[in-house]
C-alpha cells in the first residue's frame, strides 16, 4: 500500500475511527478530544450527522469540566471549534466556554504562585499544582478564541501574561523555553508530573493561537523552530522512518499540535504533512504489518492509545484499543489531517 493516499481515502478512514468513538462517547475531557476532530471532519465534509451528535444527541455543552484545567480547556476548544466550522453564529457555544474559562480564573488558577505565569490545576495552597504545564496551558489557547470570539481584551490580556509574563514575574517563555525548539521542565511520569509532555509541542498549539490575534512574529518563529525539532529524529523523539512519537500517549494531540503549527506557516513547516500522513499510515497498517502490538483493530477500527508498535510507552492507559480515551485521541488526528487532505488551511 502507498505511504500517501489520496483525500477520499483519508476520509474513509477517518469516518471509520469516528463510527466506534460515537459508540464508545463519554461526555468528559476524551469525549472533548474526539469533538474536536468531529469538527475538522465536519469542516472537511459538511457532514450533518456529525452536527447533529455534538449540537444535540451529545452537545457539547454538556461536557464535563473534570478534575484539570486541561479538562476544562478541552471542553472550550471543542465548543469554540464547533463555533468556528459551523460559520460562528452560535454564540451559546462562546458563552459556554466563557462560563468555563471564568470560572477557573475566578478561582486562583491563572497564577505565578511558583515563579512564573501559567495556569495551574488549584489556586495556591491547592493540591497538585505542576501538571503537565503545556496541557494546562492550552487555557492560552482557550483565551485567543474567546478573544475573537468576543473582542473583550481581558482575554487577550491574560493569553500575553501566560506566555510573555510581566515585568515582575516571567511567564512561560521565560521559564521553560531554551532556545532552538528546546522547552525544558520538571521531570516525571508522563500522567503524574512531566511538564511537557510531548517535549513541549502543546506550545505550537499555543504560540499558533497567540500568533493569530497578535501577529507578533516571535511566537510564529518559536512555533516553527519548535516543530522542526520535534520532528527532526536526532532528537529522539519520533521514529526516523514513520515519524510516530516513540515514548507517549496522547497522539491524537500530537498530531493536532503539529498540523496548528503547519497551518500556521505552510511554507516554513512543507514536511509536516508528509510526515503525519507516514505517521498515521503506520497505525492503519499495524507498521506496515510487523508491529508486536496491535495498533489498528480492523474489526471494528479501534486505535491503540500508545501508537509505538514495540509497547512500552509513559502515560494513561497506552495499551487500550478503541475505549472512548483512545478512539477520542484517533479521532482528533485523523480528523484533523483529512481535512487538510481535503484542502483545509487552517486551526478551528
Amino acid at each position: 500500500m502507498s505511504a500517501v493516499q489520496p483525500a477520499y481515502s483519508w476520509l474513509r478512514r477517518a469516518a471509520l475511527v469516528d463510527e466506534l468513538f460515537h459508540e464508545v462517547y463519554t461526555p468528559g475531557w476524551e469525549g472533548a478530544y474526539g469533538a474536536i476532530g468531529d469538527a475538522y471532519l465536519f469542516a472537511a465534509t459538511g457532514d450533518s450527522a456529525l452536527l447533529r451528535f455534538h449540537s444535540a444527541e451529545h452537545p457539547v455543552t454538556a461536557l464535563s469540566n473534570g478534575n484539570w484545567v486541561d479538562d476544562r480547556a478541552w471542553a472550550c476548544l471543542a465548543e469554540l471549534a464547533w463555533w468556528d466550522v459551523t460559520g460562528r453564529k452560535n454564540m451559546l457555544w462562546v458563552a459556554d466556554a466563557v462560563q468555563r474559562y471564568r470560572e477557573a480564573r475566578s478561582a486562583g488558577m491563572l497564577s505565578n504562585h511558583e515563579g512564573y505565569w501559567a495556569w495551574y490545576n488549584y489556586p495556591p495552597g491547592g493540591g497538585n499544582r505542576s501538571f503537565t504545564n503545556s496541557n494546562m496551558n492550552q487555557m492560552v489557547s482557550v483565551a485567543c478564541r474567546l478573544y475573537e470570539a468576543t473582542g473583550e481584551r481581558r482575554y487577550l490580556d491574560d493569553a500575553r501574561l501566560v506566555w510573555d509574563g510581566d515585568r515582575k514575574t516571567p511567564g512561560v517563555e521565560g521559564r521553560l523555553y531554551r532556545g532552538k525548539g528546546l522547552w525544558v521542565g520538571r521531570a516525571g511520569l508522563a500522567a503524574f508530573g512531566n511538564e511537557l509532555p510531548w517535549e513541549g509541542t502543546g506550545y505550537c498549539a499555543i504560540g499558533a493561537s497567540l500568533y493569530r490575534v497578535t501577529r507578533d512574529r516571535k511566537y510564529k518563529e518559536i512555533v516553527v523552530t519548535t516543530a522542526r525539532r520535534i520532528l527532526e529524529p536526532g532528537t529522539g523523539w519520533v521514529d526516523p522512518v514513520d515519524y510516530f512519537q516513540l515514548r507517549m500517549d496522547g497522539n491524537g494531540a500530537f498530531v493536532n499540535f503539529l498540523m496548528d503549527a503547519y497551518f500556521l506557516a505552510p511554507r516554513d513547516l512543507e514536511d509536516v504533512p508528509g510526515k503525519v500522513e507516514k505517521m498515521l499510515e503506520h497505525v492503519w497498517t499495524n507498521h506496515h504489518h510487523a508491529a508486536a502490538v496491535t495498533l489498528h483493530r480492523e474489526s471494528d477500527h479501534g486505535i491503540r492509545n500508545g501508537w509505538n508498535p514495540s509497547g512500552g510507552e509513559d502515560g494513561y492507559g497506552v495499551d487500550e484499543i478503541g475505549t472512548v480515551h483512545a478512539q477520542g485521541e484517533a479521532v482528533r488526528a485523523f480528523g484533523v489531517f483529512s481535512y487538510f487532505k481535503a484542502g483545509g488551511s487552517r486551526s478551528f
